[in-house]
């Protein structure tokens, strides 16, 4: 039986042509993104006893990443409006333990790391951005990714590490070689990632066109905030269900899938409720995350939709205001 090819000549060339699209700096394949969250901690030195601060509101292999290396997760809160963390919530949050800031860009939509750049740069911690939604977003005209010492971006079959630092990116590389389980990237996997580079653009450019349309037809719900300045690829078209929290939320897509739409519930659970991450919060309580957990919903919206199946969600969502 033929092996795949591990680490050969179509990795190589992906790494060149996403450090080309990412502000030339220096790019390392891997096989998934928890891999690269916990090789770009490691090669930070990020390890036991450490803190690292992260929103609550977030995939579960952003936390898992960070209890890898021995660092103990501390979540914040986030922006009501963005689902990213908020810089006073992670300001609030920082003792003599905390050596890292992990915002992640959700849904596509960047965090405010160019204020948590400066509150990093005070405090002499590093930021590690988690940009696996976010590949081509950026914030004031500067692509998310460029922000951080480390980031994270996701790409067909596999992610990325990038960083500005050739120190780094070679740690980064020794680190794959020698990690415990394989993480490299096989050829294979990397000419679908290369494929997927060169449709990039004109997927986000599918997938802007579609969310403009709902956010100009969708009644009843509170489609996607923006931020000014804010360039939102929208790798989850999430809206919130106005009202007292899961019940309606979960009502309305259970309804929805009724209609046709089947719509997902990105983040049921906050990362600080699940009991393997138990470690601080800041503060008692994280009521926007939970806020947030209770009431977004993600609609199916992907680049290939038509212009009738975009109607079709519209009516679908317009039509259950009496739900709520």
């Amino acid at each position: 039986m033929q092996q795949t090819m591990l680490q050969g000549a179509e990795v190589a060339a992906l790494e060149t042509e996403f450090s080309s699209g990412a502000g030339n700096r220096h790019s390392v394949a891997v096989d998934s993104g928890m891999a690269a969250l916990r090789l770009a901690l490691q090669a930070l030195g990020i390890g036991a006893g450490e803190e690292v601060i992260l929103p609550s509101f977030a995939p579960t292999a952003t936390a898992e990443a960070v209890r890898t290396v021995g660092a103990i997760p501390v979540f914040a809160d986030i922006d009501p409006l963005t689902f990213c963390l908020d810089p006073e919530a992670v300001a609030a949050a920082i003792t003599p333990l905390t050596v890292a800031v992990l915002p992640v860009h959700l849904f596509g939509h960047p965090a405010a790391v160019d204020t948590l750049s400066g509150l990093a740069e005070r405090h002499g911690l590093a930021i590690v951005e988690d940009a696996t939604q976010a590949q081509a977003a950026a914030l004031a005209g500067r692509k998310v990714g460029t922000y951080g010492v480390m980031s994270v971006f996701a790409v067909e079959n596999g992610a990325m590490v990038s960083t500005e630092h050739p120190e780094l990116a070679r740690t980064v590389r020794n680190l794959r070689s020698s990690s415990q389980g394989d993480v490299r990237m096989s050829d294979e996997c990397a000419a679908g990632g290369r494929a997927g580079l060169t449709k990039l653009a004109g997927a986000v450019a599918r997938q802007r066109a579609s969310c403009r349309y709902l956010d100009s037809a969708l009644t009843g719900v509170v489609v996607p905030h923006v931020e000014p300045g804010a360039h939102h690829v929208y790798h989850r078209y999430t809206v919130r269900i106005p009202g007292n929290g899961r019940p309606d939320r979960d009502a309305f897509a259970l309804a929805l899938a009724s209609r046709g739409v089947r719509a997902r519930v990105s983040i049921p659970t906050p990362l600080h409720r699940i009991p393997a991450n138990r470690a601080r919060v800041s503060g008692a309580y994280l009521p926007r995350t939970e806020a947030a957990a209770g009431e977004t919903l993600s609609l199916p919206v992907h680049p290939g939709l038509t212009e009738r199946e975009l109607e079709r969600m519209a009516s679908a969502c317009n039509s259950l205001g009496g739900i709520l």
